[in-house]
């Protein structure tokens, strides 16, 4: 079993991999979501990331699906103290923009609570920003919700570099929580944003990197060769983007180094963003077990150096 990680300087303790919820209720019904979070629990895993708009989207859904799966699972297996659960606000939830006001926050994460069926919130996100708040707003509301014991730590997720800096001068100005995670989009097909313009804010401050989008939708798994195979399922039809000559070089790679190691290009992607700097944990959704097994191999894979060196050259930006 792979060894747990520190979250920034968080006393939150995760395995190298976080499960994504955004599939709970929307791709997968409660039957599969429960038997892919008892897989991903008995492999000793504890991580799991939702938010309060999964899965809004999905016709007849109206948000919060995923954390009342979440939430009835760990009911039913009575292992809330076992689980690192991280969940966010601050989506659009129907008003036309996102929502980082403090009487939000302070409604949203009474939602989340009783949907969670929990008493706290281990990792509370800023999920999307609104600029017109500020940043001492959204603390201040985090450091009320610390104080009431409803959240233990906070990170962010969408956040310019501008108001990520902004945030943390706050929290020292004025003594509020500190973000201790960020959650970006970063995968091996998009590198420059993050690794420019947050990975030295990140290391400057000690914040834990858990990322989304981990492998580009799917790109990454290889399972999307050509415009035809697009249609293999409903995250497809965004992939368009990345079937080009770097897309295809890196898919190449992947697939000369899993099949070395015996291993999915899936696994190698996760892999190699395990080994990078400031990375605590990836964030990948699964719909099968098949899928989850290969995720979950991530977190044991040493890649040597001659590996990471060729996966840097073939994403490079």
């Amino acid at each position: 079993m792979a060894v747990h990680r520190q979250l920034g300087n968080s006393d939150l303790m995760i395995a190298p991999l976080i499960l994504g919820g955004n599939v709970f209720g929307w791709t997968i019904d409660e039957k599969r979501s429960f038997e892919l979070l008892d897989t991903f629990f008995a492999a000793g895993f504890n991580g799991v990331d939702t938010a309060n708009n999964y899965s809004r989207w999905f016709p007849g859904n109206k948000g919060g699906e995923s954390e009342t799966i979440i939430g009835k699972w760990m009911k039913q297996k009575g292992n809330r103290d076992k689980m690192v659960i991280a969940t966010k606000v601050g989506a659009d939830l129907g008003k036309g923009h996102p929502d980082v006001s403090k009487a939000h926050i302070l409604k949203a994460v009474e939602d989340s609570l009783d949907r969670l069926q929990t008493g706290y919130i281990d990792l509370y996100q800023t999920h999307w920003d609104n600029e017109s708040t500020p940043v001492e707003e959204t603390l201040e509301a985090y450091h009320q919700l610390v104080q009431q014991g409803k959240v233990r730590w906070i990170g962010a997720s969408n956040l310019s570099p501008e108001r990520l800096n902004a945030s943390l001068a706050a929290s020292e100005k004025h003594h509020y929580p500190v973000y201790q995670s960020l959650q970006p989009e970063y995968n091996l097909y998009q590198r420059e944003k993050f690794e420019k313009e947050y990975q030295p804010i990140c290391a400057k401050h000690n914040i834990g990197v858990i990322t989304y989008y981990s492998l580009a939708s799917g790109f990454l798994t290889g399972k999307y060769q050509n415009p035809d195979d697009l249609g293999k399922s409903i995250r497809g039809k965004g992939l368009n983007k990345y079937l080009n000559e770097r897309g295809f070089t890196i898919l190449a790679a992947l697939n000369h180094i899993s099949t070395r190691h015996q291993t999915t290009p899936a696994t190698v992607a996760l892999a190699w963003l395990l080994h990078q700097p400031t990375v605590v944990a990836p964030i990948a959704s699964a719909t099968t077990a098949e899928q989850l097994h290969a995720l979950m191999a991530a977190s044991t894979l040493v890649l040597p150096d001659e590996d990471i060196r060729a996966l840097n050259e073939a994403s490079a930006w």
